[in-house]
């Protein structure tokens, strides 16, 4: 009989410690973020994607997007790259370091073509666009879906905030280029990432510009790539792991 009784309670104790153990191992999952850039099945119910309003500390991850436009009489600090074109004064020095490596080691087709643009140019770019597609039969209300597959509306666009910059034509056959493939292997040392891929369009709500090109600073940036995040996944990322 003590025998039998030693037995019931050793499989208490075995029960009690293999429950305690798959509880503690949950709560330890939940912490972990890193699944191919997408967040965890277990961490749904205290991060929710549908608002991405984050405050983040880091100028340099500032998101501005579809949902998140700029605040109002927002004015970066600018330093002119050339005549023309203007970029975030703390991070120019990056962007000209980049160029001037890129044609020290032989790509030289390479140049920018839209840095920082003012809200009241995105405006113009927008209310252009616009016309264009009700010029081609569209309703206003497709003609402006479409232009949003395309451009932001203003307030809502990176280079409103000056921190993002279009290379050479701005078209696709960028993506063909060499200088394309050295800004895809080495962009990150120098802070910046493709910031719309085609695999994180249903993130992003953009479609894919190989000439679009964010400053985030070098850390982040190469953590976004080993992670393989968009900007929106990244902030969100931060903001729970600061948190945890």
């Amino acid at each position: 009989m003590k025998k039998v009784i030693v037995i019931i309670i050793l499989i208490i104790l075995i029960v009690f410690f293999v429950l305690e153990n798959h509880s503690v191992t949950k709560e330890i999952d939940t912490k972990i973020f890193i699944n191919n850039g997408q967040i965890k099945d277990q961490m749904e119910d205290e991060i929710v994607i549908e608002n991405n309003k984050k405050e983040i500390d880091d100028w340099k991850l500032v998101l501005v997007n579809f949902e998140n436009p700029l605040p109002e009489n927002f004015e970066p600090e600018l330093t002119n790259i050339d005549k023309n074109r203007q970029f975030d004064s703390r991070a120019v020095d990056s962007l000209l370091q980049m160029l001037e490596d890129m044609k020290k080691q032989g790509y030289k087709n390479i140049w920018p073509q839209s840095t920082y643009r003012s809200v009241a140019r995105q405006e113009e770019l927008f209310s252009e666009k616009v016309k264009m597609y009700m010029n081609s039969g569209k309703t206003k209300e497709e003609a402006e879906k479409l232009t949003l597959q395309k451009i932001n509306k203003p307030g809502t666009s990176e280079h409103n905030l000056g921190l993002a910059v279009d290379f050479n034509n701005v078209d696709y056959k960028f993506e063909k280029t060499k200088e394309y493939n050295w800004l895809i292997e080495n962009a990150d040392n120098y802070g910046f990432i493709l910031r719309y891929t085609r695999e994180k369009k249903d993130i992003t709500k953009v479609d894919y510009e190989p000439w679009h090109w964010r400053y985030v600073g070098e850390e982040n940036a190469k953590e976004m790539n080993e992670l393989d995040m968009c900007l929106e996944e990244y902030v969100i990322y931060k903001d729970y792991n600061k948190n945890i």
